[in-house]
């Protein structure tokens, strides 16, 4: 059966179809001892390598959560010394789902699956993701009310969502956007500064019960509605600047 190369690669969990299409682009791709470019398709017979590395069949899917602590980036790249694969230490390659900027806190997903990270991911699919969000000064109404009805922000219009005051600097928001920066970059054009950001829930999977810096596997009941609501998911890919950050 052929299949694009990316997908056959995030296939064998070694990375995300993003990371993949980098890898490509970077000439660390070879198909049968031929470098690979971008668009290339691949039958399951053709040997695939990236940097020298042959690409195994696809390994059992893991599927993890981690609370992740302030300091830690989102990045599989080991070169950078507070990357969050070397401070997971999972025993098998996996990557994010998405990514929580160095600063924020919160709820991340890890896998080996990319077909998965693909569904999540994609803005279409309309996944919801929950954050509680601290600014350095008062809230109004008025910025409660124009922040649910839609922020300019790179060259855009956020979405719709929901907003609550939590407190008298802290706010509760839903997405299901994933721009980059998307709330500060939202606080920010009115003249407010996010001082904590947490992501506390990303579709049925919420961070309760889990402490900073410690992560745990899903259950089998989680895995099965989180299944169930990516049943009828697009694994469409979209542009790299755009949707596929699941970013705050």
């Amino acid at each position: 059966m052929e299949k694009s190369l990316n997908k056959h690669i995030s296939e064998t969990g070694f990375c995300s179809r993003r990371e993949a299409d980098l890898f490509i682009e970077q000439g660390r791709v070879t198909i049968n001892g031929v470098e690979a470019t971008k668009g290339n398709r691949v039958m399951e017979h053709d040997e695939v390598r990236v940097d020298g590395e042959k690409l195994k069949s696809k390994k059992a899917p893991v599927y993890l959560m981690l609370n992740k602590p302030k300091g830690i980036t989102c990045t599989t790249d080991t070169k950078d010394k507070s990357n969050i694969i070397d401070y997971i230490q999972f025993k098998s390659r996996i990557f994010p789902v998405g990514r929580l900027d160095k600063r924020s806190e919160g709820l991340i997903f890890l896998t080996n699956d990319g077909d998965i990270v693909n569904k999540i991911l994609r803005a279409g699919n309309n996944h919801d993701k929950e954050y509680i969000v601290t600014v350095d000064k008062p809230l109004t109404l008025n910025f409660i009310e124009k922040m649910r009805s839609g922020v300019r922000i790179l060259g855009e219009w956020t979405k719709k969502c929901f907003v609550k005051q939590e407190g008298p600097n802290r706010f509760r928001i839903v997405l299901t956007q994933g721009l980059n920066r998307q709330i500060r970059r939202m606080c920010e054009a009115f003249g407010y500064k996010v001082e904590t950001l947490k992501r506390i829930r990303i579709m049925n999977i919420k961070l309760h019960g889990l402490e900073p810096g410690k992560w745990r596997y899903f259950t089998p009941e989680e895995i099965s509605i989180i299944n169930t609501m990516l049943a009828h998911s697009s694994k469409t890919e979209t542009p790299l600047n755009h949707q596929d950050n699941m970013d705050e």
